[in-house]
């Protein structure tokens, strides 16, 4: 039994449950949401904003910081918590995603990948073992695994192949960890096919890591694609270890997932919609771009406690939004980061109450009461 995560409690009428996660950094109380902090900072969202929106755990990017500022810098600065002015926890990703994406700028091979930077296009060479030190400088409290994100589209064979490189690349990881104080989690693949991601949850448990995720979902597959996915690794994955969905982040995507029993998610979804002027409610989206607010005195989401529906109105939050302000960002962002970690205490609310099946009914039945909203003018 890991001594980092304990299951509190299991919804009778299906597999959500509460947990909590301990970390260098402080608890963590689960299911969770972690806002994505790429470059060492949540867009448009200082600390403090942060913290009274609720949130209990970042993530930041290995590749991006890697780059730029370098991770040396970072841990001459005395580690990422401390220049980023964050004392609670952090995840970072392995940058195994980003190279994924990079698509015509990198070659994958057993050692590693060769990749040519999206900055100023100087070439790199990245290996399971620099993706754990540069982690381990960056001093994240969970770090990720090194591995192959597959194309949703991927053959068998191709997957396959990919799917022995990165347990290949998990087992090394593994053995270039140094450092106790951070959480080590592997990575299962596989794609679209159980019986591959059965393969990869085997062999990462025989190598034995604190918290196993899903990687390559939300890379373009259907929802019941993903779904099934979820089902079948639920069945393998050891109840008393952490799970986390990365990448995922509708906040339908969310409620599905911890039916299903996991734990953990991250996506830059509130922050980029929010940026684009898409806020989330408990009664579906809400673009505030429409003309219909203009005169609109109201908050974002009357049902929200958050400090921007408790200050400013639908009108207000239009006018900057349509002037161009960088407060609109700022406000839009702080609200869409605590509602869907106000989402996740709700979650955990009904599972404790062991009434999780009701709450996602009622969920579903509220979202889609304003579809209108998710129309463009």
């Amino acid at each position: 039994m890991p001594d980092h995560f304990k299951v509190l409690h299991q919804d009778l009428g299906c597999q959500a449950r509460t947990g909590r996660l301990i970390t260098g950094h402080g608890e963590i109380e689960t299911p969770i949401f972690m806002p994505v902090g790429t470059n060492a900072t949540v867009k448009a969202m200082r600390p403090e904003n942060l913290k009274d929106a609720g949130t209990q755990i970042i993530l930041s990017n290995t590749y991006h910081l890697y780059l730029r500022p370098g991770h040396h810098l970072v841990e001459q600065l005395g580690g990422l918590h401390r220049f980023m002015s964050w004392d609670a926890p952090i995840l970072t990703d392995s940058g195994g995603f980003q190279v994924y994406s990079l698509s015509e700028l990198r070659k994958i091979t057993e050692d590693g990948v060769r990749f040519r930077s999206h900055i100023d296009g100087s070439m790199h060479f990245l290996t399971p073992e620099l993706s754990i030190g540069i982690q381990e400088s960056l001093g994240a409290d969970i770090i990720m695994c090194f591995d192959e994100c597959p194309p949703a589209d991927a053959d068998y064979g191709y997957l396959e192949r990919s799917l022995a490189m990165t347990g290949r690349w998990a087992a090394r990881c593994k053995e270039a960890h140094r450092r106790p104080d951070q959480l080590l989690f592997g990575i299962v693949q596989g794609g679209r096919f159980n019986e591959l991601r059965r393969r990869s949850i085997e062999e990462l448990m025989e190598i034995g890591f604190d918290g196993y995720a899903l990687g390559g979902l939300s890379v373009g597959e259907e929802k019941k694609v993903m779904h099934d996915v979820m089902d079948g690794c639920s069945e393998l994955l050891l109840p008393e270890y952490p799970r986390y969905i990365m990448g995922i982040g509708t906040p339908e995507d969310l409620v599905e997932a911890v039916w299903r029993g996991y734990d953990m998610f991250d996506c830059v979804m509130p922050t980029r919609n929010a940026r684009n002027g898409m806020l989330f409610t408990n009664n579906g989206r809400l673009n505030i771009k429409r003309k219909q607010y203009e005169y609109d005195d109201g908050p974002i989401d009357t049902e929200c406690n958050c400090y921007v529906c408790q200050n400013y109105s639908r009108a207000y939050l239009r006018h900057l939004f349509r002037s161009g302000e960088i407060l609109s960002s700022m406000l839009n962002s702080h609200h869409n980061i605590a509602w869907y970690l106000n989402l996740m205490a709700r979650m955990r609310d009904a599972i404790t109450n062991n009434y999780f099946e009701s709450f996602r009914n009622e969920f579903y039945q509220q979202q889609n009461s304003e579809a209108e909203n998710n129309k463009e003018e």
